[in-house]
């Protein structure tokens, strides 16, 4: 535990000094979009979904631009505006076009920037866009005009197209999954922009700007297989940092990209980002390598067994308690609707589960109307609801409980009104709104003690911290639903030829990168 403390506590070391060219107080937008969409789950994320932030709301988002830190003091900051969802669904085009058109407008009001810090995942998908971030931030370029200095942060899961690398000039993503470095990798986005705009030519918009060396991987693996806690991962991202050490070096990312959307954007990436050609160029390719021959080696990060089978193992005589289960399938921090039913209807239907002898917590499903039904019953009554299945059928479609009201929860900001619905051993939370259930006080909330329960299954993939120290024991269980882990099954036939596992007819491909500065390119 102690690591994943540190990992959230390590802050960038102090800018380097001005040069006497660099930029005084250099003036930096800040906006973007932040969501994970699957292409794959019927959910369509709307107005709804999204929590926007401007102004002093938006700059207050970013503990490092509090007041009196190096970072906050050293520039005038201009907070625009910025959209962050849940992950979920292809955003729909209306929504989309209301939150750039305003980030757009922002820029054009309250320019002109030395510097913008466009923070966003990089799997946002758009009905009927193939590269929607790249879109936004062509946008966005073109608002600021050629000289303001843009740094992207990005979510490892996001993808790296080629027109999304020319219209920004610096680019870093996450180091860490579960991304527990997230907050750190936005200030090191805004650390490289503030240092470059305070460097030696800070004041001249095209000496500034950076070399970055960028080359897709022909791979795509879930993030399930690709855990920064075990190799081959781990050590991939070890290499990261060995190499933004290196002289003439400013940043280096691997991104893993974006596994549930049917894009032909969607890949690995490897971008290295300094001043010197030679170095950033044999980096990229070698860390391009690394992961390429690494390809056939990356593995589940826990044991995984069909639902069926997990359940067996988790109410086996003997079982660690408690023992978890992830049902990975309609996970919805991946971008699964969150309201399939398959693993709710497997419980109610185990004979081993109906006399209330056990604690098996369920987490969860969406469903407005039940909540409705079970308010209204009030704590105590009886029930008997259809549950789930209403925006994303899957293989069951909406399944009926009847069961107890063990508890009413109001006012969550995620997920509204909250109740756990109990039939025999099964205690079946079910949500207003769609949330996820990363951390212990979001069943302890409701009245229910994960710590002492015998199993406790959660729409999840990788266990989050908590979840992690929680289980005594766990399996990822291959569930269908929007993030199915089996790639295959899904039917991706958009994705650029070659990409492993879906195209494995190109046995070496060319792993040498792009070497570009916006506004010209060189061989590498």
């Amino acid at each position: 535990m102690s690591d994943r403390r540190e990992a959230n506590e390590i802050w960038m070391g102090p800018l380097p000094a001005r040069a006497d060219d660099g930029l005084v107080r250099p003036r930096i937008g800040i906006g973007g979009i932040s969501i994970e969409s699957s292409t794959f789950s019927p959910h369509i994320s709307g107005d709804e979904a999204f929590t926007i932030r401007t102004g002093d709301d938006l700059l207050a988002y970013y503990p490092f631009l509090d007041g009196g830190r190096e970072l906050r003091e050293t520039a005038e900051w201009v907070p625009l505006t910025h959209g962050r969802s849940l992950p979920g669904g292809a955003v729909d085009p209306a929504t989309y076009r209301r939150m750039k058109d305003a980030i757009v407008a922002g820029i054009r009001d309250q320019g002109p920037f030395d510097g913008f810090f466009f923070d966003i995942h990089g799997a946002m998908s758009v009905v009927g866009m193939d590269d929607a971030e790249g879109d936004l931030a062509t946008a966005v370029r073109d608002a600021l005009g050629p000289d303001t200095l843009v740094s992207t942060s990005m979510d490892l899961h996001g993808n790296v197209s080629r027109t999304l690398l020319d219209a920004v000039d610096l680019i870093t993503c996450y180091r860490m999954a579960p991304h527990e470095d997230w907050m750190n990798t936005k200030e090191r986005a805004v650390h490289n922009l503030l240092a470059r705009l305070r460097g030696p030519h800070g004041a001249d918009p095209t000496a500034r700007r950076p070399y970055k060396a960028w080359r897709q991987i022909p791979v795509l693996l879930p993030g399930e297989k690709t855990s920064t806690r075990l190799q081959p991962a781990q050590g991939i991202y070890d290499e990261v940092a060995v190499v933004e050490a290196l002289p003439g070096v400013l940043d280096a990312a691997v991104w893993v990209g974006y596994a549930w959307a049917d894009e032909p954007r969607c890949q690995a990436a490897v971008v290295v980002t300094g001043d010197d050609h030679a170095v950033i160029a044999r980096e990229a390719e070698r860390l391009a390598r690394l992961y390429w021959d690494a390809r056939d080696d990356f593995a589940f990060v826990g044991p995984t067994a069909s639902l069926s089978d997990a359940l067996d193992r988790a109410l086996a005589p003997g079982a660690a308690r408690p023992y978890l289960i992830s049902d990975s399938g309609d996970n919805p921090t991946a971008g699964g609707a969150g309201d399939v039913s398959w693993t709710l209807g497997a419980l109610l239907e185990r004979a081993d589960l109906r006399d209330g002898s056990r604690t098996v917590i369920h987490a969860s499903e969406f469903d407005a109307a039940a909540v409705a039904q079970a308010v209204a019953a009030g704590i105590g009554g009886t029930v008997t609801v259809d549950v789930g299945g209403r925006v994303d059928p899957g293989p069951r479609g909406p399944v009926r409980i009847t069961a107890e009201v063990f508890s009413i929860t109001d006012g969550d900001p995620a997920a509204g009104t909250q109740v756990v619905l109990r039939a025999g051993s099964v205690h079946a939370i079910v949500t207003e709104r769609r949330k996820p259930f990363h951390h212990l006080d979001d069943f302890r909330m409701l009245g229910l003690d994960p710590e002492a329960a015998d199993v406790v299954i959660v729409k999840i993939g990788y266990l989050e911290p908590e979840l992690y120290d929680l289980a005594a024991d766990w399996t990822l269980a291959l569930t269908p639903g929007g993030v199915d882990q089996d790639l295959i099954r899904l039917g991706h036939h958009r994705l650029a030829p070659g990409v492993v596992p879906f195209d494995t007819t190109v046995p070496d491909p060319d792993l040498t990168p792009v070497l570009t500065r916006r506004g010209e390119e060189q061989s590498a």
